[in-house]
């Protein structure tokens, strides 16, 4: 019989069918899975029963927001949270499986995240090591930040494990652009909500300067092709976020309008 360990494993969904099976095997081990899934329309929760019975279906009210309700369903002591683009290295596996067993005073454990681009592992830039904070104690911790993105922050004691939770976010360049067109859409609505305005200085430079840090600064030339790659792609998702924002202020003045018509 497979051994169980006293954690809940938290996991959101959304047409996940290609990604989200290796996300479960790698963590079907823990005492319990919980998967919150926003009205897939693919085979994704049909997956996600053959592992756990905590399957559930909660319309999408933002990353952060998604994330703390699924944590508030467990009930085991600690808490595994993930994404279905993301598993655990065996690795990994059994670092955290000591920390279970033993009698951790810790209440937080921040993992080195390595990321797949364009077929290779990323060693280099801003996406190595990407330590994530996912393990920590329950009621010790909840998902704060920014939409679309989000941390863990938590009430005391964290420490840094050594091995690696693998991340596979982009299948193509084609799936990446789509993201950034997301992304960029939901920055620039939070910062008219926030009536933050365009800065030409910020669309100049901003981009500019990430990509010396990611290239340059951070040795992204040493990941190859696809770190140039990557360099250049997140240097553009800078510059399309600041381009949309100075069309929902300045462009067509819709927004602008509109916003001083309800003040």
């Amino acid at each position: 019989m497979t051994r169980t360990y006293p954690v809940s494993v938290c996991i959101i969904t959304f047409n996940e069918e290609s990604r989200i099976r290796d996300c479960l095997e790698s963590v079907k081990w823990a005492d319990e899975i919980i998967v919150v899934d926003s009205f897939s329309t693919d085979k994704t929760v049909d997956i996600c029963k053959e592992y756990t019975e905590h399957v559930y279906r909660r319309a999408w009210g933002g990353n952060i927001d998604q994330k703390n309700h699924t944590i508030g369903l467990a009930t085991k002591d600690w808490l595994l949270c993930l994404d279905a683009d993301e598993r655990l290295s065996p690795e990994l596996t059994k670092e955290i499986q000591n920390v279970l067993k033993s009698r951790e005073t810790a209440d937080g454990f921040f993992f080195p995240r390595r990321s797949s681009y364009l077929g290779r592992w990323i060693f280099h830039g801003d996406w190595y090591p990407d330590y994530q904070l996912r393990l920590f104690k329950r009621g010790r911790g909840r998902w704060q930040g920014t939409n679309p993105h989000g941390r863990v922050s938590v009430e005391g004691k964290t420490q840094y494990m050594k091995h690696d939770l693998y991340h596979f976010n982009y299948r193509n360049l084609s799936h990446q652009l789509k993201t950034i067109d997301n992304y960029s859409d939901i920055f620039s609505g939070i910062m008219i909500e926030r009536n933050k305005s365009f800065s030409l200085f910020q669309l100049i430079f901003r981009p500019l300067y990430k990509f010396i840090k990611v290239y340059i600064l951070k040795r992204g030339f040493l990941d190859g092709l696809p770190g140039f790659i990557l360099a250049i792609t997140n240097a553009f998702y800078i510059f399309v976020k600041y381009v949309k924002l100075w069309e929902r202020t300045h462009g067509n003045g819709r927004e602008k309008k509109q916003n001083e018509k309800t003040v």
